[in-house]
């Protein structure tokens, strides 16, 4: 589109109106919807359920050594397939309470600078790491922006790119936007089948498209936000499946099922050099996206 008005500018504004109005016309399957729904799940198995299943010597740390600690973000050491792991997870909360004071998953920039402080940890003592995504996307209000909050995602970012140990994020629930992505930048990315992982929420991307929310189930569908769609999209490596009717049936089968996938990935990547795991890793995230030209 022009960045100036101009001839052809009307042209290319209408072209965008008609393909909106085709979207929002066009009969959407239900599946995606229904999909966003299981993510969000209350009963749903979090980051602290599968460290009880999974991690039952986890030893949590705390604080980001600058400001405070983000409980919306849980991180610390746990053994796994005889060698300690660095492990880190959002934490939304099941009742209203826990919601609440976790700030219903949504970290604020002392989250994701206690995940940065984490990781550097675990490359300094060799450790690899394990990430459990699963937040609607990093808080949006005005302390948080003031904190510097774009600045913390993009270091976390960094971090992760900058690792040389063994890095496997593991979408549990939601993945929104860059509050997921930050924590997600790693070997090897795998989605619960019942996981959803998009830049933006469905809710979110209705009010922008077609300024009303209550079209999220065709912005779901549109966002192609399922572990499958985003199997086939490259953007995930593999899709973990779920007990029969969701995670939230099962959480004890559900966190088996994840642990064998990442004790698998993990003697895979460490079977690879180092420096051949970091530049994978960075080819692995650059050659994501396709355009076409028209």
């Amino acid at each position: 589109m022009p960045s100036f008005p101009g001839v052809g500018y009307e042209e290319e504004i209408r072209k965008i109106q008609e393909s909106l109005e085709a979207l929002r016309e066009r009969e959407p399957s239900d599946a995606a919807w229904k999909t966003v729904q299981l993510a969000r799940h209350k009963d749903r198995p979090q980051t602290l359920d599968y460290i009880k299943h999974t991690f039952p010597d986890f030893l949590e740390l705390h604080g980001d050594r600058l400001r405070g600690d983000d409980p919306a973000i849980v991180g610390g050491m746990a053994t796994m397939d005889g060698g300690t792991v660095m492990v880190i997870g959002h934490q939304k909360g099941h009742d209203l309470r826990e919601r609440q004071q976790r700030n219903f998953g949504m970290p604020r920039p002392e989250g994701y600078r206690k995940a940065q402080r984490l990781v550097r940890l675990a490359e300094r003592f060799s450790m690899p790491v394990v990430t459990l995504v699963d937040t609607p996307g990093a808080f949006p209000g005005a302390d948080a922006e003031e904190g510097g909050q774009a600045g913390a995602i993009a270091t976390s970012l960094r971090a992760f790119a900058e690792l040389t140990v063994p890095t496997i994020a593991v979408v549990i629930g939601e993945g929104g936007s860059g509050g997921a992505l930050a924590l997600a930048l790693c070997d090897r990315v795998f989605m619960l089948e019942n996981a959803i992982y998009s830049v933006i929420t469905p809710e979110g991307c209705a009010a922008i498209l077609w300024r009303d929310s209550a079209e999220a189930p065709q912005a779901a569908d549109a966002l192609c936000l399922t572990a499958i769609d985003l199997l086939r999209l490259g953007v995930v490596d593999s899709v973990i499946p779920e007990p029969r009717k969701g995670a939230h049936k099962s959480h004890r089968a559900t966190a088996k099922v994840v642990a064998r996938q990442i004790e698998a990935a993990l003697r895979e990547l460490q079977s690879i050099h180092p420096l051949q795991r970091q530049a994978e890793r960075r080819q692995k995230f650059l050659q994501m996206g396709r355009f076409t030209a028209v």
